[in-house]
């Protein structure tokens, strides 16, 4: 990613010597998992939620490259974890989306906020259903995230985890976990179609069988 010019509201901090600390060099740093250098930039005072011209702060860079170190840097320094860009991810429901747990768990005790949504209007939890994030989902559901928030496609987890899925292992996994963790097995998507109607159409006779047995129609 190029970074451009920084966002108007993006400050420079100002290093031991009183000259600002250029916000740029922070946000590169992140963006490489340079966790030395962004451990230094912060300590000669480099602004932490500066922003590139598309609304990324060094965390959501960091979170992008699943660069562990460089975020925990960025979070003990005060990182807000939620703050969005323009495509309204946040640090937190980067990771939830890709996978990335251990940034995860960074963000989850360091203020997320899990009713926050990304630009579909879904919950992390969500996008982690679909795409077979069976420890990610466990987390956030332990967490207290909403099995049962819709997205503005009608969609909840348990139905992306059918309707985006093959039905195999992992996704079998995550319809367990979201049953146990309280999800509305007859939750129906915007045309009325249930989870149970879905999983049979699309012929995922374990899933199937476990929403019966949990009372879905």
């Amino acid at each position: 990613m190029t970074l451009l010019t920084m966002a108007c509201s993006a400050s420079a901090g100002v290093g031991d010597g009183g000259s600002p600390v250029p916000p740029e060099a922070l946000l590169r740093a992140a963006e490489k998992g340079d966790a030395a250098t962004v451990s230094e930039l912060l300590r000669q005072g480099a602004a932490v939620d500066a922003r590139d011209s598309a609304g990324n702060t060094s965390l959501l860079l960091a979170t992008d490259g699943n660069h562990v170190a460089a975020a925990r840097a960025l979070i003990e320094a005060g990182a807000n974890v939620n703050l969005q860009n323009r495509q309204l991810d946040s640090a937190y429901l980067l990771a939830g989306a890709r996978g990335y747990l251990e940034i995860l768990r960074l963000t989850l005790k360091n203020g997320a906020d899990l009713k926050s949504t990304n630009r579909y209007s879904g919950t992390a939890l969500i996008p982690a259903c679909e795409r077979g994030h069976v420890e990610v989902v466990k987390t956030l559901l332990q967490a207290g995230v909403d099995p049962n928030h819709v997205n503005r496609l009608g969609w909840t987890g348990l139905l992306e985890a059918i309707l985006l899925s093959d039905g195999g292992p992992r996704h079998q996994a995550i319809v367990r976990l979201l049953i146990d963790g309280g999800a509305d097995v007859n939750l129906a998507d915007g045309n009325g179609v249930t989870p149970l109607q879905h999983a049979r159409e699309r012929k995922q006779d374990a899933i199937a069988k476990m929403l019966v047995a949990a009372g879905g129609r």
